[in-house]
């Protein structure tokens, strides 16, 4: 059985060629990781974040398909510049747009992007100690879509320990 390609566009297909703060960040002030495990795709999210509490920097690293690469660059040139306010604002649907759309199979990697970025900010505001207003007490739809990479191994861990028993 063959698998047909997705219809990717060509804006996602170039973000997956050329990806926009792509690697590592030595200086972040926080770091997220989110995963998905029904797909398998991964990212590590780094935010630079100033006593103002603006995003001066975001990069990110990704296992994952073209999906989850354009959409984590996406996010990490969106929120340049931002106050984490606003940042926290940002939802799936406006990045699924900023990419020019997504085939529905794929809508997973836009949660999954906001739900790395939500994570960083709230691990951020838990490393401060603060609790802003506008910050969920609840992790919101997009931040329980996205596993903590512990959780993603044990379960992955558990499938392993199913196949190699069969």
């Amino acid at each position: 059985m063959s698998r047909a390609p997705l219809p990717y566009n060509p804006k996602i297909l170039e973000l997956f060629r050329n990806p926009k703060n792509l690697g590592k960040m030595e200086d972040a002030t926080v770091t997220a990781v989110a995963g998905n495990p029904s797909c398998g795709d991964m990212i590590i999210f780094y935010l630079k974040i100033s006593d103002e509490d603006v995003i001066e920097k975001a990069s990110f690293e990704s296992y994952g398909c073209a999906a989850n690469i354009a959409t984590s660059s996406v996010v990490t040139e969106m929120i340049k510049g931002m106050k984490l306010e606003d940042a926290w604002k940002i939802s799936w649907k406006s990045v699924v747009e900023a990419v020019g759309g997504l085939p529905s199979v794929k809508f997973h990697c836009g949660i999954l992007a906001v739900g790395a970025l939500r994570r960083a900010i709230r691990a951020y505001c838990k490393n401060k100690g603060v609790s802003p207003t506008w910050l969920s007490k609840e992790q919101t739809f997009e931040e329980k879509q996205a596993l903590e990479e512990e959780e993603l191994a044990e379960i992955l861990s558990r499938r392993m320990k199913v196949e190699e028993e069969k």
